[in-house]
């Protein structure tokens, strides 16, 4: 089993840092800031960085990897269809990589930009998605439409429960917020607000979450639920209970909150 921390980075970036404790070598996923992994490595003279994977484009996910690579010669490995700089291995949907000895599935994930992709390892329940799926809520459409977006997150939903996901960002708080209006009466959303309001206090980080806990709270995954499409119409009255409609009522809706 290999141990996964986070590095923060930026305002409220996670770089989730991935370990082999067996052969002392590590990765790090969309690295925005090479800094955080530089300082990690050095307290950590032994170990060697031997993969960078990245999910997106966006800066604040690939700001580091040149640094990073000329520093420590790391693989980069990214999706095919965006610009990755320092690229060596092209990635695209359903595609294998063996990182630290694990061998992830590529998933194509388009909405927040196009060429989004997500890492899953089955049996380790493990699920990178950049900025596909959130803690309580989703990416916004930088790139794609509402129809991909809903796709991408209907594809990861239906993962195994037990899958642990670990998103880039520490929007937890603000999410569960807009699930709590979404869903007033759902007691496993007000149950997740009070417990990760608890744990923002004191400091803690709210990730990861797991399928199961985003199927129960995450209000765009619930599109079908019959609250959901309700409050979807209450706020937008040219929805329909179609899902994809939901969700981009629900994401509009989000974007002003």
């Amino acid at each position: 089993m290999i141990q996964i921390d986070a590095l923060p980075a930026f305002n409220d970036n996670y770089i989730w840092l991935l370990q082999d404790p067996i052969s002392r070598r590590c990765a790090v996923v969309d690295p925005g800031d090479a800094a955080p992994v530089l300082a990690w490595l050095e307290a950590h003279g032994d170990w060697t960085l031997s993969d960078i994977l990245i999910t997106h484009h966006h800066f604040d996910h690939v700001g580091g990897v040149e640094q990073l690579k000329k520093a420590t010669g790391a693989r980069v490995a990214g999706p095919a269809a965006e610009k990755i700089p320092a690229r060596d291995v092209d990635l695209g949907d359903n595609d294998l990589i063996e990182v630290l000895g694990l061998r992830f599935q590529v998933m194509a994930v388009p909405g927040h930009t196009l060429g989004h992709i997500a890492y899953y390892h089955a049996e380790q329940n493990l699920l990178l998605c950049g900025d596909t799926l959130f803690a309580g809520g989703c990416g916004r459409l930088f790139e794609g439409t509402p129809q991909q977006m809903h796709q991408s997150l209907s594809r990861l939903a239906a993962l195994p429960g037990a899958t642990r996901v670990y998103c880039t960002h520490e929007y937890t708080l603000s999410n569960l917020r807009f699930a709590h209006a979404v869903e007033p009466h759902n007691p496993d959303v007000s149950a997740r607000l009070a417990e990760v309001s608890r744990w923002r206090d004191e400091g803690r980080i709210s990730l990861p979450s797991s399928i199961e806990l985003e199927l129960a709270t995450n209000p765009f995954l619930r599109t079908g639920e019959p609250g959901v499409i309700e409050a979807a119409k209450r706020n937008d009255e040219r929805s329909s209970s179609e899902p994809s409609a939901v969700f981009a009522s629900l994401r509009a809706w989000k974007d002003r909150f």
